[in-house]
């Protein structure tokens, strides 16, 4: 059994029928700490979009946590993505409920029935985050930083393979963006793959970890 949890081969990515990268061939292992860099628009977010199954895979082949992505049909995918956490850059959270319904609103909308293991959950995934004072607080009554906390602990919330962050400190200042990468970090050393996608380049010299740039179509590995 291979420890890749992201295998894609001969793969090229179209969006909207506009060809965005062409033979796209990246392994990940359990327990990466990768960085995704490039420019805007140079195909960071599509191939986010083909690793969670956004985008479907006409081209190449592609297999994310034990999912074959060409054969992946739409019943299927709610049980890929139960396997990929996400984390986007404006947090996401819904406003008009606290920490904890934000948090058991998604357990419940993936199935989890009973009231003291959803309770035991939220309580891990906010220790793992460092906030579990902040259970019954609002999120604008939250700094930009304990947000961006509170939606990894979400993306953490079904034990998933892979965290898939999409500029998870693009709203931050430097000082909070270091506390999300120690964060990140820490996630990544239990043995979870970690995928970022930033334009940050003070973060990847201060956190180095494995570089993969998009650039004029193509998708190339930089040495460190």
């Amino acid at each position: 059994m291979s420890d890749s949890v992201v295998s894609l081969n001969g793969v090229s990515i179209y969006y909207k029928n506009k060809l965005v990268l062409s033979d796209v061939n990246i392994d990940i292992k359990k327990g990466e700490f990768v960085y995704l860099i490039g420019k805007t628009g140079s195909g960071k977010s599509s191939l986010m979009k083909i690793i969670y199954a956004d985008i479907p895979l006409t081209v190449g082949e592609g297999n994310v946590c034990g999912f074959d992505l060409k054969k992946l049909s739409n019943k299927k995918k709610p049980y890929l993505r139960r396997k990929l956490g996400v984390v986007f850059q404006n947090f996401q959270l819904l406003d008009d409920r606290n920490v904890y319904d934000n948090l058991k609103f998604i357990l419940k909308a993936t199935g989890w029935k009973d009231k003291k293991e959803i309770e035991n959950r939220i309580l891990e995934v906010l220790d793992e985050v460092d906030l579990v004072s902040k259970l019954k607080v609002m999120p604008h009554r939250l700094s930009g930083g304990e947000q961006q906390r509170i939606a990894i602990a979400r993306a953490l919330l079904n034990r998933p393979d892979v965290i898939l962050a999409d500029e998870p400190t693009g709203n931050l200042d430097p000082e909070t963006s270091n506390g999300i990468m120690r964060t990140l970090l820490d996630i990544s050393k239990k043995g979870k793959t970690v995928i970022m996608a930033t334009h940050n380049y003070n973060l990847i010299h201060k956190f180095p970890g494995r570089i993969i740039k998009c650039e004029e179509g193509k998708v190339a590995e930089v040495s460190k």
